[in-house]
């Protein structure tokens, strides 16, 4: 029997209780929050077509505009009487729609870490890589009820594909890989999907030959590279681009962490995207205001003081990690 089953049915049963949906993720938005929330919108569209169902975000990733639009926001009388849908958010702190606490009531689903239950039903599977997998589980297990158009398929899939690193990462079963094929099998172009996401600017391109030739690496193998302000503009690269390129440092042989610093050009903080394979970098993370994934995370610094202080950390946790496991790394 699925051990999930019972939390899978209160949600069905309540979003067949209301006739108004609003589904919400997380501030700077990625690949599978917009998946979740575009795929789960469209199989409750097509499988309820006489209820609301809006999804609801306000900041926007310029690398996913060729998904589509969100919806328009409402009054919040309307969310007053709406069920609210979160999806993809460990914690209440990092909901992009601050209107969400206004629902009758909440429904939290995500495959973070537990950190807080801010939902009236909290349906967390950290046994799936991605949230978008768990809307398609969620269809899955409903599919005599519920439908799936290859509209809805191509967002699920943009969010699997991309929080899975085209399926490179832990967490990739059989089970996900059964209901990837559920979503290939209604035949949306993925071609499509993998030219808009993987497509690289010139400017980007040569970005990328500067991380290679300008990265640092510490003391215990922890590979790092900080994306001033000066560099985004030298290259002519959004935040956001800037940011994407954080995996570009990941086979680095020995660097089994690998961090990217991004610097805010407005409040001149930085934004830290913290990577690892087999060590863990949450708990590093939390430190300074961020979490996420044991080996995916996020966080944010202040200053260059505090970036020191976090190589620190993980510079150390790394030696530490490497003598628990001599002989295998």
């Amino acid at each position: 029997m699925d051990e999930y089953l019972i939390q899978k049915q209160e949600i069905l049963n309540k979003i067949k209780e209301y006739e108004s949906i609003i589904i919400v993720r997380h501030i700077r938005p990625d690949g599978d929050c917009m998946g979740a929330s575009l795929g789960l919108r469209e199989i409750l569209r097509d499988s309820f077509p006489q209820k609301r169902i809006l999804s609801i975000g306000q900041m926007k990733s310029s690398y996913l505009e060729f998904l589509g639009s969100e919806d328009e926001d409402v009054s919040e009388d309307v969310y007053k009487e709406s069920l609210v849908i979160v999806v993809d958010t460990a914690t209440s702190d990092r909901i992009d729609n601050p209107k969400y606490q206004l629902g009758k009531e909440i429904i939290k689903i995500d495959h973070h870490i537990p950190v807080e239950d801010y939902g009236n039903i909290n349906y967390v599977r950290v046994d799936l890589p991605a949230t978008s997998a768990i809307i398609t589980d969620f269809y899955d297990t409903f599919k005599d009820e519920l439908v799936l158009s290859s509209k809805a398929s191509r967002y699920l899939y943009t969010g699997i594909v991309t929080d899975t690193g085209r399926f490179r990462y832990r967490g990739v079963s059989g089970h996900l890989m059964h209901l990837t094929s559920l979503l290939l099998n209604t035949n949306f172009d993925i071609e499509e999907v993998y030219s808009n996401l993987y497509m690289r600017s010139p400017q980007e391109l040569k970005l990328l030959a500067y991380v290679y030739e300008h990265f640092k690496v510490t003391e215990n193998g922890v590979a790092y590279f900080l994306m001033s302000n000066r560099i985004q503009k030298k290259f002519n690269v959004t935040n956001e681009e800037a940011a994407a390129l954080v995996n570009s440092l990941e086979g680095i042989r020995g660097s089994l962490i690998w961090i990217f610093f991004i610097q805010n050009n407005i409040d001149k903080t930085w934004r830290v995207r913290l990577r690892s394979r087999y060590a863990k970098v949450n708990e590093i993370a939390n430190k300074y205001r961020g979490g996420g994934h044991l080996q995916a995370s996020g966080a944010t610094v202040m200053n260059k003081k505090e970036i020191k202080s976090l190589l620190k950390d993980a510079d150390l946790y790394l030696k530490t990690f490497k003598e628990n496991n001599e002989g295998v790394f």
